[in-house]
């Protein structure tokens, strides 16, 4: 049926709302996928709108700006193809989705913390909650936006505290109206701001691109999110390196390649009449530092390093 001239299959995707919507949106853009969002609209135009830049293949994309945990819901569901979420919102829903590929953008833990005499009181009681009541003075209380996850670590860790869902903003919840929070923590910042310690960690997350089993069933969706995947890497690695490119004479050449992080090889040209060489690498942009200097030690003259916007292995 697909074969029909102008049908076309209409990919859904979700897009997250909230921390994760801006780095989402950006690793759209920087993979050649324009995204426009109306602060107003919940339907972000992808591509412009341009039909030749939707249509790849006989796919559309049709996208909608949701919460993080409705993505996910919506893709258990098969309501959505594709979508964004942290990892924190698969394991709290319970759901079976398909992980496409972890970005590593927005990392966080999930903790537990409390108040410092509370904190002390944990750490001493190894699940005996008489002791944390002493400190309370009332049966503890446990407050989350996870409601799954903060169940089972009172299971856990603490059998008998009380569950008290929140609705964002936990971490004002102590020392009034609960004495335990859960709750994600990207530098502890907040945390500390609101005087609590960490008395546990329950996972780390990430945003994470998903997709539905049933979408993954139709080749035509499988192979669109395969070219995504294919993008975003792309960006996501070149992200990771930069170009490198340093002139050397042909006597140091080997004991300048010798030290050379890249891909696979270096590229190396001739420069001139052969006495010379120019090499380039895709180095990773963490070892720059040191990598630099010892260049210049071994030779290497008129050092450039240029961004990448996509790297494709």
């Amino acid at each position: 049926m697909r074969e029909k001239k102008n049908e076309r299959t209409e990919l859904r995707i979700g897009l997250p709302k909230g921390r994760m919507q801006a780095k989402v949106i950006e690793l759209f853009n920087d993979a050649g996928i324009p995204v426009s969002v109306d602060e107003r609209e919940y339907r972000p135009r992808v591509g412009n709108g341009k039909p030749q830049a939707l249509i790849s293949k006989g796919i559309a994309y049709e996208a909608k700006l949701l919460k993080p945990q409705n993505i996910v819901e919506m893709l258990a569901t098969g309501s959505r193809d594709i979508g964004f979420a942290g990892a924190d919102w698969i394991r709290e829903l319970g759901v079976d989705l398909v992980e496409l590929l972890d970005t590593a953008l927005d990392p966080v833990t999930i903790v537990a913390a409390a108040p410092e005499a509370v904190a002390e009181a944990y750490g001493k009681c190894k699940g005996n909650i008489e002791v944390v009541k002493k400190v309370c003075g009332r049966t503890p209380i446990v407050a989350s936006e996870y409601e799954g996850l903060a169940k089972e670590w009172i299971a856990k860790n603490l059998p008998g505290a009380a569950f008290v869902r929140s609705y964002g903003a936990t971490e004002v919840f102590p020392p009034e109206d609960a004495d335990i929070i859960i709750d994600n923590c990207a530098t502890g910042t907040t945390l500390r701001a609101n005087k609590l310690s960490i008395i546990d960690t329950l996972m780390s997350s990430s945003t994470r691109f998903y997709a539905s089993k049933e979408a993954m069933q139709d080749p035509v969706k499988r192979e669109a999110a395969d070219s995504l995947i294919l993008l975003f890497r792309s960006v996501l690695e070149a992200r990771r390196r930069v170009m490198l490119e340093v002139n050397i004479s042909a006597e140091l050449l080997d004991q300048l390649v010798a030290i050379l992080p890249c891909l696979r090889a270096p590229t190396v040209s001739p420069l001139g009449k052969g006495d010379a060489f120019a090499v380039k690498v895709a180095a990773p942009r963490d070892t720059l530092a040191s990598l630099i200097p010892e260049i210049k030690r071994r030779g290497g003259t008129d050092i450039v390093v240029t961004q990448m916007s996509q790297l494709v292995p």
